[in-house]
């Protein structure tokens, strides 16, 4: 799962970042209110965590506007204050859910799980697209109409998984290679177009009406089969 946590406090940030990636998240770290929604609005993000006291935008403000721009990734707002205004503020602005600092960690894992599981908005690890079905936990494909199945690569996982989630949407070059290599990697947009192409043919293999259209200075699109 890719996370992006916006936090100012140095200390706090470094405790959660190391926190979570051991626990297998892959984290970008924020820590101002412009670059918390600049990121957000790249929409590569599968939960959003949003300190609610940072320069530059508070995290009200960074999550109503992400909401009103469509940002869909749950949002979990974490705060020093504890009042009910402050929650009912947060709810409001497009907040999931709200943590109260200090909390203890397995609170906040806890949480986040609930969150993750709902970005996926599914009921038993899997998501469908016409006759499309991915099995996440156990990284396969399946064609419904004939019963075909083929096993994934992490890379090809996770592309699907991110195109699936947001069908009908373009995904550009840009976002597909910051969700899938990460802003630290010095992965190349030919190593999206190199992936895409083992998707693609195994996508063909099981005979799925499912495909990786290229939108041509834009990225890609999934889309059934012109008949």
């Amino acid at each position: 799962m890719k996370l992006l946590l916006a936090e100012d406090e140095k200390r706090m940030a470094r405790a959660l970042c190391e926190i979570l990636k051991l626990e297998n998240y892959d984290v970008d770290h924020v820590d101002n209110g412009n670059d918390a929604l600049d990121s957000a609005l790249l929409g590569i993000y599968d939960v959003i965590v949003l300190d609610v006291m940072m320069p530059g935008m508070n995290g009200f403000e960074v999550a109503r506007r992400a909401r009103r721009e469509g940002v869909k990734a749950p949002i979990l707002m974490l705060t020093a204050k504890g009042e009910v205004d402050d929650k009912v503020t947060g709810l409001d602005s497009g907040a999931d859910d709200y943590l109260t600092k200090p909390f203890l960690t397995k609170e906040l894992l806890a949480r986040l799980r609930a969150l993750c599981r709902r970005s996926i908005n599914t009921n038993d690890g899997s998501l469908t697209y016409g006759d499309l079905s991915l099995d996440v936990q156990n990284a396969k494909i399946t064609c419904t109409t004939n019963g075909q199945s083929v096993r994934l690569g992490e890379k090809e996982l996770r592309i699907l998984e991110y195109m699936i989630a947001n069908q009908g949407q373009i995904m550009t070059r840009e976002q597909l290679a910051l969700k899938i290599w990460g802003y630290e990697s010095e992965a190349e947009y030919n190593n999206v177009e190199v992936y895409m192409s083992f998707t693609r043919k195994k996508l063909a293999f099981i005979g799925s009406a499912a495909q990786i259209k290229s939108v041509r200075g834009i990225g890609y699109e999934l889309k059934f089969k012109e008949v």
